[in-house]
């Protein structure tokens, strides 16, 4: 789908749409998920970027005012994770959501491409990638044992050692009676940008932002060095947050700043130590 009106334009250059307007086209789309949907089909949904879908043709050679070449790029398996899958949501409803799981793939495309460069391809790297992922996933569920009954919002940012590209993700972690609820597409980008922020021996910042209670939104946090997790202290949390604000991000009404409680430790070994950077070939975040 051609959500935003300025790819739209874009993709219209190539005579994609005919003569038909944005409106009418969203409503004619609209009416044909429905359509198929009703047939029994299930329907995969993908955003069609102007820029990106040049890129494409012009990398494969193909003609991007062609069919083939919309089916081609539509069928492209670049970005990571499970189909979006159309489920009969209205169209008011539909855009945002496909918006939202388009951002957190292009998150983790991007991420994908920094945590495989940094562990590279040999057994070696093989595994440091699963030392990683294990250690990641030991942290997620940490966190949320810690943080309690409700739901609450992870942020991440982290960047290489060598001036790296920033990487951001952001999920919500919901426990309802101890159990902790399956994470969507959000919280696979999250795990993922974690994951290589710690192959690379990267910096950030992890925040854990709990419900608003009587006394306020309690934020605690942990800074990511060399690749490794470590409880922020209260000022540190606030520092974190007020830098932030200077970057354009809200400071959260009513933030109570609170240290981080202890997470796992990264299982270092000669083979996986992230303190030690990439091998083999691995590159620094850019």
């Amino acid at each position: 789908m051609a959500v935003g009106a300025a790819d739209f334009a874009g993709l219209a250059r190539h005579g994609l749409f005919g003569e038909l307007a944005h409106r009418e086209y969203l409503r004619r789309t609209e009416e044909q998920l429905r359509a198929l949907r009703g047939q029994g089909l299930e329907v995969h949904l993908r955003v069609m970027e102007a820029a990106d879908y040049a890129d494409y043709c012009e990398a494969v050679g193909l003609d991007p005012g062609t069919a083939v070449a919309r089916v081609a790029y539509a069928g492209d398996p670049e970005l990571a994770g499970e189909p979006f899958v159309y489920a009969g949501e209205r169209l008011a409803e539909l855009v945002p959501l496909l918006l939202d799981d388009h951002r957190a793939r292009v998150r983790m495309s991007v991420a994908c491409d920094v945590l495989l460069s940094a562990v590279g391809a040999d057994l070696a790297g093989q595994r440091q990638l699963e030392a990683v992922m294990a250690y990641v996933t030991a942290v997620y569920v940490a966190v949320a044992e810690g943080a309690g009954e409700g739901c609450h919002l992870l942020t991440l940012r982290c960047h290489g050692p060598e001036d790296g590209e920033q990487l951001t993700a952001a999920a919500e972690l919901c426990v309802e009676a101890g159990t902790l609820f399956p994470g969507g597409r959000d919280t696979e980008a999250f795990c993922v940008t974690l994951a290589a922020g710690v192959a690379v021996g990267g910096a950030g910042a992890l925040l854990l932002h709990g419900d608003a209670g009587p006394e306020g939104l309690l934020v605690r946090g942990w800074a990511l060095a060399g690749g490794r997790l470590r409880p922020m202290g209260a000022h540190e949390v606030f520092d974190e947050l007020a830098d932030g604000a200077g970057r354009g991000v809200p400071f959260p009404s009513g933030a109570l700043p609170r240290p981080g409680f202890a997470l796992p430790e990264f299982p270092a070994t000669a083979d996986n130590d992230p303190a030690d950077g990439p091998e083999d070939g691995g590159e620094p975040l850019a």
